[in-house]
């Protein structure tokens, strides 16, 4: 539910715009429902899996919660609102529709919730709120949550899918912090050879650079989604020639867990290639090996 200013419609929205953000959580008590059909293609985009549940911020009078619930009986949900009457109506709503245990309503403060175990927050509220929880999804959410707004977006963390049919409809998936330096090693060929990388973060984009034994180079096709890391490097491997690596894993903790595949061409014959797919582990540590000397030889 969007929170509207009680004197919004004398002073109209520009004012609010241009009076600044430092106490706009006061100023979002009174509420305009969502649009049914709003809440519908926020629902339809979260793409709810049976088990989940989701967290309405600012619940209103719970629609978004309900519409969750109906669109997959195996999903629960719960809200919080300012307004304690409107946590009493929603409370009451789920009682008469027999959600009972499924739907749940507290009087408390967005900035209050518990988001740690939940798979779907929705809200729609002001810009300027929403990009002020932007912070505590990304310091609380678990990888993976998926947040869906309607009409405005969280600042410069840009959505993941955006559905265009009518008024925007944003969905984002937390990233992991995958930022940091990483090492593994790779057996091709019955010799072991140690990788190292160094990957930056901003929100879900990725940047990274990768050495195998004295050479480096500029990762590409790098993609972040939620805890799933990809991305590829091209270069040549001393004693093997040219080899085009393809990595995706998972993050678990302070590691990366999944598949390497890594095509091999021949020096002589570009025709001729070898695919070899293994385990991948990598392991986040505290120093960056890739910056360890090199010698005087080629980057």
């Amino acid at each position: 539910m969007i929170r509207l200013p009680s004197w919004f419609a004398m002073l109209g929205p520009c004012l609010i715009f241009g009076t600044g953000i430092a106490t706009a959580q006061e100023r979002y008590s009174p509420f305009v429902a969502s649009d049914m059909t709003n809440v519908e293609r926020m629902v339809k985009l979260a793409r709810l899996r049976p088990g989940e549940v989701v967290v309405d911020l600012g619940s209103g009078d719970g629609r978004i919660v309900f519409t969750s619930l109906r669109a997959n009986p195996r999903v629960t949900g719960w809200g919080v609102d300012l307004d304690a009457a409107l946590v009493d109506k929603s409370n009451a709503a789920a009682r008469a529709q027999g959600f009972g245990n499924r739907a749940q309503f507290f009087h408390r403060n967005a900035f209050d919730a518990d988001l740690s175990t939940v798979d779907v927050i929705t809200m729609w509220l002001w810009t300027e709120v929403q990009q002020m929880l932007r912070a505590k999804i990304l310091a609380e959410a678990r990888p993976g949550t998926r947040v869906v707004t309607n009409l405005w977006g969280m600042g410069s963390w840009e959505p993941d899918e955006i559905d265009s049919n009518g008024s925007p409809v944003n969905l984002w998936v937390v990233p992991a912090r995958v930022e940091g330096n990483w090492s593994w090693d790779l057996t091709l060929r019955g010799v072991k050879r140690d990788y190292s990388a160094m990957l930056e973060r901003h929100f879900q984009k990725l940047e990274g650079v990768a050495r195998v034994g004295n050479r480096r180079v500029i990762a590409s096709d790098m993609r972040l989604r939620g805890d799933e890391v990809f991305f590829s490097i091209s270069m040549t491997v001393d004693g093997l020639g040219y080899a085009r690596h393809e990595f995706s894993g998972r993050m678990r903790g302070d590691s990366i867990e999944g598949t390497a595949k890594v095509l091999l061409v021949s020096d002589q014959d570009e025709d001729k290639q070898e695919l070899i797919e293994l385990p991948w582990r990598a392991a986040r540590t505290a120093t960056a090996a890739y910056l360890a000397p090199t010698g005087l030889i080629a980057p």
